[in-house]
């Protein structure tokens, strides 16, 4: 059944969607805007193409005044974001970054929610050699931003271990099945010849003019849901038998992002469509994303997110054009159950390896005057014979390290003060942020630098009601655009101007349920004077295994939040 809330089109293409017909496949004037040496930063048309490649421009938001007082233009850098399919990257891989980030970079690594690298503060003529240095490593960053399917998750946990390598593989297959097929990138970076006519060249999925907005797909296994399957525009959920992978279920429709004060946009969650085997999963993947292609908004882009596109048509509706595309029907869902979504840190045995989850506050690797962490890091990455994993929650596991390495790594962690958090309270443990100020031209609010500091005085509450290793999820996010994905916090805070959130309350610890608006525009002071009572009475009257999401319903702050249509309600 069609909802006429979200019609096909409010009226002629967005702006974006002419940049994308006239780009030449995306190059546009690219390689020219790079050249040119009188500006640090390239033209406003030139970084919406950027961004398929990978980054975007920025500017240093601290110094933003003082630079227009002095009649400079802003302090532009650019950030650019690996494709790291599952977050998998080898020593070499991490060496590679970490060498990028001091020799072009800000001197820091982020630790993504998409379980990838983003390098901060690369200045516009370091761009080429820098992309060229991650390819060196084997990394590339095609579609990591832009209007196409970004940076493909996967489940990270070290105790799935023996499975992981399998499932691991389909989200590298899917994400390699899903890369758009111009060969600007390889132009323009890597100085590849270009050999085609562009009249000649195609996207025989994207077409021309790509997606309406990013689709992201991510792949999980329960009872595991680290990668938050239910906020993903295309979902995996592993199904197991005896320990064997026989397929997966199909979800479709999650998303986070919102714009404050517009009731049309809101966050959802994904809903299952059906189930597939693993031989048939690229082909689903691509002729759903095909089905966003052809129906997904692209008037309004607040709209053009393939969460809207299916409350327009509806699940059925979805289901049936699937099938229709794919020339046969995909199955019925098959049981799963997930039991929590956050990471398992210290030591864990599985696959006769062993696998170290540490605890990287809000993902960002660097040293301080008491923590080298990033030369801790890089000291391991040097003798280490597995794998690095980025997990979807910014932490970071050593992985696949043989019982004889064992012992070596752990003198490393000790030499240089790495943890596992767990001295830490589990709110800290399960808190996420995106970066937002300095760097992010969209932030309203602080998250990275201001979070931890928060948890600091909510820990003093946490003390106080005995309730300091009580899980509970708390995410913050700069602004609505959801990139912690806050709609899933226990406890969320989205930034609305500088010092000022909206708070929501009652999300699912499994996350399955989205929060809801508990204040709004509200400062620390206020967020502490909320919340003091608040988790007080929860340590008083908390049921037997009850989540504190589960109890701020049950006890009236908030109500359930069943679909991403009733949020604002």
């Amino acid at each position: 059944m069609t909802n006429n809330r979200f019609p096909e089109q409010h009226g002629p293409p967005s702006d974006m969607e002419k940049i994308k017909d006239e780009s030449d496949y995306l190059r546009g004037s690219l390689v020219e805007s790079f050249a040119e040496r009188l500006s640090a930063g390239i033209p406003d048309e030139q970084t919406k193409l950027l961004k398929f490649h990978g980054s975007y421009m920025q500017d240093d938001r601290d110094v933003r005044n003082e630079r227009k007082q002095q009649k400079l233009e802003p302090n532009y850098q650019f950030m650019i974001r690996v494709r790291l399919a599952g977050g998998v990257a080898s020593p070499e891989q991490w060496l590679k970054m970490d060498e990028l980030a001091h020799t072009n970079g800000n001197g820091t690594l982020k630790l993504t929610t998409r379980q990838t690298f983003q390098l901060h503060g690369v200045l516009k003529w370091n761009m080429k050699k820098t992309i060229q240095g991650m390819n060196d490593a084997l990394m590339d960053t095609i579609a990591a931003c832009g209007d196409v399917n970004r940076n493909v998750m996967c489940n990270a946990n070290p105790y799935q271990s023996d499975i992981h390598a399998e499932v691991y593989e389909w989200s590298k297959q899917i994400s390699d099945h899903l890369l758009p097929r111009t060969r600007a990138y390889h132009e323009i970076w890597l100085d590849e010849e270009k050999v085609l006519d562009s009249r000649e060249e195609t996207e025989p999925i994207y077409g021309p003019l790509y997606l309406p907005r990013k689709f992201k797909i991510g792949v999980a296994v329960p009872p595991s849901n680290d990668v938050d399957i239910f906020s993903q525009d295309l979902g995996f959920i592993a199904v197991l038998e005896d320990g064997k992978l026989q397929g997966f279920n199909v979800t479709v429709g999650g998303g986070m992002g919102m714009t404050h004060g517009d009731t049309n946009t809101y966050p959802q969650l994904a809903k299952v469509l059906g189930f597939c085997r693993p031989d048939q999963t690229l082909e689903v993947a691509e002729k759903i994303l095909t089905i966003q292609r052809d129906y997904g908004n692209r008037s309004e882009r607040k709209n053009a997110r393939f969460k809207y596109t299916i409350d327009r048509k509806g699940l059925d509706w979805i289901r049936q054009e699937l099938n229709a595309r794919l020339g046969w029907d995909i199955e019925e869902e098959r049981p799963y159950t997930f039991d929590h979504n956050g990471d398992r840190y210290g030591w864990v045995k599985g696959d006769g390896k062993w696998h170290l989850t540490l605890f990287i506050q809000n993902g960002r690797v660097k040293d301080s005057e008491d923590y080298p962490m990033m030369t801790g890091l890089r000291e391991i990455a040097k003798v280490h014979q597995g794998d690095f994993r980025l997990t979807p929650n910014q932490n970071l596991i050593i992985s696949n390290v043989a019982e004889e390495d064992k012992e070596q790594i752990e003198k490393l962690v000790s030499q240089y003060g790495l943890t596992d958090g767990k001295h830490n309270s589990a709110l800290r443990q399960n808190s996420m942020a995106c970066v937002a100020f300095p760097t992010c031209g969209l932030a309203m609010a602080e998250s990275e630098r201001y979070l931890p500091s928060l948890i600091d005085k909510v820990e003093d509450i946490l003390d106080e009601s005995g309730i300091r290793d009580e899980e509970i999820i708390i995410r913050m996010s700069g602004c609505p655009n959801g990139c912690s994905r806050p709609a899933l916090g226990e406890i969320g805070f989205i930034g609305k101007a500088p010092g000022k959130y909206n708070m929501y309350l009652g999300a699912g610890f499994r996350g399955d349920r989205l929060n809801k608006l508990y204040r709004e525009n509200i400062g620390e002071e206020e967020i502490l004077q909320e919340l003091k009572p608040m988790l007080q009475k929860f340590a008083r009257e908390k049921e037997d295994q009850e989540h504190f999401g589960d109890y701020v319903i049950r006890a009236g702050y908030v109500e359930a939040v069943p679909d991403g249509v009733e949020f604002h309600s």
